[in-house]
């Protein structure tokens, strides 16, 4: 499928403007039409902010069935380690959640992510042996 004319269905079928859509994502209307068109494929960031303007989850960019995605088999290493659970339990939650809400967890997530990620910083002077 390609993504322009499904964002066009998308935008259409929730009786939106390319102007609604600049307006909902700071997008320039200019850029949406050639999205939409497919003179440019956008980046994934960009997906996400007209997914955001549209209210539905990004995987609705891609996908066009009428019943949700079903949450695919976990690696091996996830399900030894209790996560599927949990990554179940959060899919469920992540749904229920408003616009405002799921924007909030995101950010947060991607904070904790990368203190995580931050190599410590190394002290000064001699270690200890």
């Amino acid at each position: 499928m390609i993504v322009g004319a499904r964002l066009r269905e998308l935008r259409e079928s929730k009786n939106l403007s390319q102007g609604d859509i600049e307006n909902r994502s700071g997008l320039k209307r200019c850029y949406v039409s050639r999205v939409e068109n497919g003179h440019t494929v956008p980046a994934v960031e960009t997906l996400e902010k007209m997914a955001r303007a549209l209210e539905v989850p990004l995987y609705r960019l891609f996908y066009d069935g009428t019943s949700p995605l079903k949450l695919p088999a976990l690696p091996n290493g996830y399900a030894s380690k209790g996560n599927a659970r949990q990554v179940a339990i959060f899919a469920d939650l992540f749904d229920d959640m408003g616009k405002r809400d799921r924007e909030l967890l995101l950010h947060m997530a991607r904070r904790m992510a990368m203190k995580k990620r931050m190599p410590h910083k190394k002290t000064r002077g001699r270690r200890s042996r």
